[in-house]
């Protein structure tokens, strides 16, 4: 009886139906999208972090001091004297640690013995200075006096002027990457692919080997079994990696110990790289190195979240606060609306529920059947609304629109937070002006959205259910009777 009713007065008042799910249809596919569009918010945001620190890694340590560079410490190239006539090529290179600022190698392992800790790596962050060209020797040019004009007591050395000559070099900066090969699965190296070759094994810890950046190795015209030089020292490029997004940490990545070879910084690292065991304490991690090494800085994916600028965190900022309120806002009007027009229609219905009551029917099934019509409705919306939600989610993802992530450097060296080498996480390698990365939006929607939609739809027809439910057990049968002609 119940059912047969039920199905009977939705068909007889579908429009009235479909108008109060239509409502409810509207906010529950405006949350979805929403919702959906600040989850793909959030992965962008991580796969521009991602991109420079690494995948799996909670956060930095670097030291926590940085001084102005010294004189002794700016680059200073030597060339070397060479014969008459002799105006071959010359080159020289400067290995200098990023931001000049360096952490004991032994920090790596305090860091490790800290609670919550469950893997740390070091790094060290170099920038190859190469300047090559070559000096050309002038050529002496006799004047008309034929030479016999000199100084005071004869005739002096021949008169003229040398014409010609001068120095001609080219001045390069790339950016090389020290990695620890027994560690893979921390460091920027893990935020890019091997796209030809092989990484690094475990048992290349002092083997000259080096992968490159697949942008450097199509500049420099580079493939697996080339060779590059770095301050004399010849490796073998055993591998091309490529970037998730975004640009790479560094031009070239070379063993740990290679890289403090290179550098006269035998034990020491610019950056340790930290995963936490839980990743909702990763704060409290923070707090236990701080307080326990001494000298250092930590920076969490938190604080360079903070420092992320540009389209990406105005379309983030917007789908947080305007798009969420905006959400809550529909969805309470259409709460209201669904509830107003159910109370309005069972005020039309006086008649018949009055009839109901005179022929037995309690106030409780009389308000079960109003309740019953109202969930219907909220769960009808709820499916429309679901079915727009995952249209609109859709839609976004098709387009994808890029957003630009800006990352704001500092000064100096060190110019991120934290003080990193090369702009704190802005990575190794990378200059102190600001990056600006283009990332592609996504409207993922996950089940969870999808749970929420359906909730909101029952919560709609629960309120909606109510409104009309109180209103329908106030009638009275002498109300009925009121109304017949």
């Amino acid at each position: 009886m119940f059912f047969t009713y039920l199905r009977r007065e939705l068909r007889r008042r579908r429009k009235a139906a479909l108008v109060v799910a239509s409502g409810l249809a509207l906010g529950i596919a405006l949350v979805i999208v929403v919702t959906s569009v600040s989850s793909g918010m959030g992965k962008a945001q991580d796969k521009v972090l991602q991109s420079l620190y690494g995948l799996g890694t909670d956060m930095t340590v670097t030291k926590a001091a940085a001084p102005a560079a010294s004189s002794s410490e700016r680059p200073r190239f030597q060339f070397d004297a060479r014969e008459d006539g002799d105006d071959s090529e010359q080159s020289s290179d400067r290995v200098m640690v990023q931001g000049f600022q360096t952490l004991a190698a032994s920090t790596v392992a305090k860091v490790s013995a800290q609670k919550g800790v469950q893997g740390a790596v070091g790094g060290l962050s170099l920038q190859v200075l190469k300047v090559s060209g070559q000096f050309t020797r002038g050529q002496f040019q006799q004047d008309g006096t034929g030479g016999q004009q000199g100084g005071p007591g004869g005739s002096g050395a021949p008169q003229g002027e040398v014409q010609g000559g001068g120095a001609n070099f080219d001045v390069n900066s790339y950016s090389v990457y020290g990695t620890d090969v027994t560690e893979p699965a921390l460091g920027p190296l893990t935020s890019s692919k091997i796209t030809s070759g092989r990484t690094f094994r475990t048992t290349e810890t002092a083997a000259r080997v080096a992968v490159a950046d697949s942008a450097y190795a199509k500049e420099k015209k580079l493939k697996v079994g080339s060779t590059v030089t770095v301050k004399g020292v010849k490796y073998t490029v055993i591998g091309v990696a490529t970037a998730d997004s975004g640009d790479a940490a560094a031009n070239l990545y070379l063993p740990l110990k290679q890289a403090q070879t290179l550098a006269d910084a035998a034990d020491k690292v610019t950056t340790i790289y930290v995963q936490a065991t839980d990743s909702k304490k990763i704060d409290t991690v923070k707090s236990a190195i701080q307080k326990n090494v001494s000298g250092t800085t930590v920076t969490t994916s938190a604080d360079l979240a903070d420092t992320v600028s540009g389209s990406l965190s105005t379309a983030s900022s917007l789908a947080t606060s305007v798009g969420r309120w905006l959400s809550i806002a529909v969805l309470v009007a259409a709460f209201l609306v669904a509830g107003l027009l159910t109370s309005a229609a069972v005020s039309r219905r006086v008649r018949e529920f009055g009839t109901l009551k005179a022929l037995g029917w309690k106030s409780g099934r009389v308000t079960r059947q109003v309740v019953g019509e109202a969930m219907v409705n909220g769960l009808l919306g709820g499916a429309l609304g679901i079915a727009l939600g995952l249209a609109g989610a859709y839609a976004v993802t098709a387009v994808s629109p890029t957003l630009q992530a800006q990352l704001g450097g500092g000064s100096g060296g060190n110019g991120g937070p934290g003080g990193g080498p090369g702009g704190g996480f802005a990575g190794p390698g990378r200059q102190a002006a600001a990056k600006t990365l283009d990332v592609a939006l996504t409207a993922p929607v996950s089940v969870t959205t999808v749970a929420v939609a359906v909730g909101l739809a029952v919560a709609g027809g629960l309120i909606a259910g109510a409104f009309g439910g109180w209103r329908a057990s106030r009638l009275r049968p002498a109300d009925a009777l009121r109304r017949v002609e």
